[in-house]
């Protein structure tokens, strides 16, 4: 079904394994073919400046769900170019609605965009990101673990 929560990448991912105590535990939803979705808090773990998340914390989610995206697509990728643009500030404790969307595909090439939005409904963080997609020895010639 649509609403299910899509299986966590590996058992050590920083985005959304629940047994990392210094990850994310972000949960991801399918929402039509080509889109995800999830809800996630930023708490104390993440400050960068007081009361608002780090911005490498924010990337690291949205990096994520991009991996959560890939399921839609069937393949193995890795992040070629990330951008994000912070419209607001990310604040801590506030509950912030993401979604990532696959744009198109161009061979080997996945480009794919991203929301993150407030409360209020308000456009906090969009990016966009160029994804690659390799075969399961990329991995193993990383020396991947997990």
């Amino acid at each position: 079904a649509d609403s299910d929560t899509l299986p966590i990448h590996h058992d050590h991912c920083l985005g959304c394994v629940r047994s990392n105590p210094h990850g994310h535990h972000l949960e991801a939803r399918r929402d039509g073919d080509s889109a995800v979705v999830a809800t996630h808090t930023f708490d104390v773990r993440h400050v960068g400046a007081p009361g608002i998340a780090h911005g490498g914390a924010v990337a690291t989610v949205i990096d994520d769900l991009y991996g959560f995206a890939l399921y839609l697509v069937g393949e193995l990728a890795v992040t070629r170019s990330l951008t994000l643009e912070y419209l607001r500030p990310v604040l801590l404790g506030t509950p912030y609605r993401l979604r990532a969307h696959l744009d198109r595909c161009e061979g080997r090439k996945l480009h794919l965009s991203a929301t993150l939005v407030d409360p209020a409904d308000q456009l906090t963080v969009r990016s966009e990101a160029l994804f690659i997609v390799v075969n399961a020895e990329h991995f193993h010639r990383a020396g991947g673990q997990g």
